[in-house]
C-alpha cells in the first residue's frame, strides 16, 4: 500500500508492532459510512464518474453485509480497518476502488471513524446514565420518608431520608449525562476533507460530507482535523466522573451490607459466597464496580499522556489512541448495568436505618436549632448547651430524648419540656425543609422536578 518508496517489505516484528487491524476493526461500520459519504460527494462534484461511484457503493454494501455475517478479517499486512476495507473493494471491483481514496488520508479517514464511533458512545452512556437515574428514582420515591442516618466522617452525624441519600446520586448522575452531552456536541464536527494534514486541491465539498455523516460543520482547521483527540479525553473524562461517582455508591452498598450496619440485603444475582465459609454472602458485584471504576482514570492518563508530546500534525503514536476508548466503554456499560440492577433489586432494612439514625446523638443540631429559635439565644451558646446534654446523655447512657426533664431542666432551666418536640428523628428530617433538605415533602418534589429534567 506504500507504493513504490520503499523495495523491500517490513519486518516480520515491525509488521506486528505497525498493524492496528485487531483494535480498530471495531470501527468498520463507521468506516463504511464515512466511505459511502466521501464517494457520493466526489461524484456530487464531478471528481469521480457516475459509474465508479456506483460500482464502490455496490462493493461497500457486499463488505457490509459480509462484515455484518462473518466479522472483520484479521490480516496483519494490511495494517488497519481502512486497507482491509480498499483491498478487499478491489477485490470485488477491481482497479475502481483506488477510486475511492482520492481527495483523503488514513489520517482524515481515521479521525473521521473514530468521531463518529465516540460519537455514539456518549449516546450510549447518556441512555445507561437515564436507565440508572430512574432506577434511582423509583427507589426514593418508595424510600420518601425511610429514616437514615447522615453520616461525616463516617460518624453519625443528622437523621436523614432514604430517598434524600438516593436522591444525591441522582444529581451526580445528571451531571455525568450533561458531561456526555456536552462532549458530544464539541465533538460534532467532520475532520473528513483535511486530507494528511493541509487539505486538498480537489474541489471537494467538505459541508456535504459533514452533513451525510450526522455533523453540524467541518472541522476548520487541516492540521488539527487530523492531530486532534481532545473528543476522545472528553468522553473518558466523562467515563472517568461517571465511574467516580458509581464507585463511592458502591462503596456505601459495601459498607450497608455488612453485619455491623445490616441496613441492606442485596440479592443473589448480585452476591457471591465463600468457597470455605458457608454463610457468606459477598457484595463481590458492588466491589467489582469500585475496582473497575479505577479504569477510567487510568484510561484518560494513558490517552493524554500519548497526546501531550506531540507535534502537529499526525503521529503514529495516536494509532494506540483507541485501545483505552474502547476499553472505558465496554466497562462503563458494564459498570451502570450492574449498579442500575443493583439499585432496582436491594432490600432495605428499614428497622436497622432507624434505629442507627437514632444512635449517635443525630438529633443534637436540632437541639441547638431549637434553642436558637425559642430561647432566642446565639447559636454558639447553644452549641454549649447541647454539648452539655450529649454528655450528660452519654454518662447516662442514653439518647438525648431518654433524659429526663429534671435532667434537661438542670443542665439549663430554658430546656423545657417542649424541647422533646425537635429530639425524635422523625421530627429532625420533617423540619428539614430548606431548598434541597431531606424533608419528605422536599425530597417529593426533587423526584418530580428529576423526572422533568429526565
Amino acid at each position: 500500500m506504500w507504493g513504490g518508496r520503499f523495495a523491500g517489505g517490513p519486518d516480520a516484528v515491525m509488521a506486528e508492532i505497525n498493524a492496528s487491524i485487531g483494535t480498530d476493526k471495531r470501527l468498520w461500520r463507521q468506516d463504511l459510512a464515512g466511505s459511502r459519504a466521501h464517494v457520493q460527494m466526489l461524484g456530487a462534484q464531478n471528481i469521480l464518474e457516475a459509474a465508479d461511484v456506483d460500482a464502490i457503493l455496490q462493493g461497500l454494501a457486499q463488505i457490509e453485509a459480509e462484515y455484518e455475517a462473518d466479522g472483520v478479517p484479521e490480516v496483519l499486512a494490511l495494517e488497519d480497518i481502512h486497507m482491509t476495507v480498499e483491498t478487499r473493494l478491489r477485490e470485488l471491483i477491481g482497479p475502481a476502488a483506488g477510486r475511492l481514496h482520492t481527495a483523503r488520508s488514513r489520517n482524515d479517514q481515521v479521525a473521521t471513524d473514530f468521531r463518529l464511533w465516540v460519537r455514539q458512545a456518549c449516546l450510549e452512556a447518556d441512555a445507561a446514565l437515564k436507565a440508572f437515574i430512574t432506577a434511582l428514582l423509583l427507589r426514593a420515591e418508595d424510600h420518601a420518608d425511610t429514616i437514615l442516618p447522615g453520616f461525616t466522617h463516617l460518624q453519625i452525624a443528622q437523621p436523614v431520608t432514604l430517598g434524600h441519600h438516593l436522591m444525591a446520586y441522582v444529581e451526580m448522575a445528571m451531571r455525568d449525562r450533561s458531561r456526555f452531552h456536552d462532549a458530544a456536541a464539541r465533538m460534532n464536527e467532520c475532520p473528513l476533507g483535511s486530507a494528511a494534514l493541509a487539505g486538498t486541491g480537489f474541489p471537494i465539498d467538505r459541508a456535504a460530507t459533514a452533513t451525510a455523516l450526522g455533523f453540524a460543520r467541518p472541522t476548520a482547521n487541516s492540521l488539527d482535523s487530523v492531530s486532534d483527540r481532545d473528543f476522545a479525553l472528553d468522553y473518558l473524562s466523562a467515563a472517568a466522573l461517571a465511574g467516580l461517582h458509581l464507585s463511592r455508591l458502591a462503596e456505601e452498598l459495601i459498607i450497608w451490607a455488612s453485619q455491623p450496619y445490616g441496613f441492606i440485603t442485596l440479592p443473589d444475582a448480585w452476591s457471591t459466597g465463600s468457597s470455605i465459609m458457608p454463610q457468606k454472602r459477598n457484595p463481590d458485584a458492588a466491589e467489582l464496580v469500585r475496582a473497575k471504576s479505577g479504569l477510567f482514570l487510568a484510561a484518560f492518563q494513558r490517552l493524554a499522556v500519548i497526546m501531550k508530546g506531540l507535534p502537529l500534525a499526525y503521529s503514529k503514536d495516536m494509532q494506540d489512541d483507541k485501545r483505552p476508548v474502547f476499553n472505558a466503554h465496554d466497562t462503563l456499560a458494564l459498570c451502570l448495568t450492574a449498579m442500575t440492577g443493583m439499585v432496582e433489586t436491594i432490600t432495605f432494612n428499614k428497622s436497622r436505618m432507624r434505629a442507627a439514625a437514632a444512635s449517635g446523638f443525630s438529633t443534637a443540631t436540632d437541639l441547638a436549632d431549637w434553642l436558637v429559635r425559642e430561647a432566642k439565644i446565639p447559636f454558639r451558646e447553644a452549641h454549649d448547651i447541647t454539648g452539655r446534654s450529649v454528655r450528660a446523655a452519654e454518662a447516662k447512657g442514653t439518647d438525648l430524648d431518654g433524659l429526663s426533664d429534671e435532667e434537661l431542666a438542670a443542665i439549663d432551666p430554658r430546656l423545657t419540656p417542649a424541647v422533646r418536640s425537635v429530639l425524635s428523628v422523625e421530627a429532625s428530617v420533617a423540619s428539614r425543609t430548606s431548598f434541597g433538605g431531606t424533608a419528605p415533602a422536599n425530597v417529593r418534589a426533587a423526584i418530580a422536578a428529576a423526572r422533568q429534567r429526565l
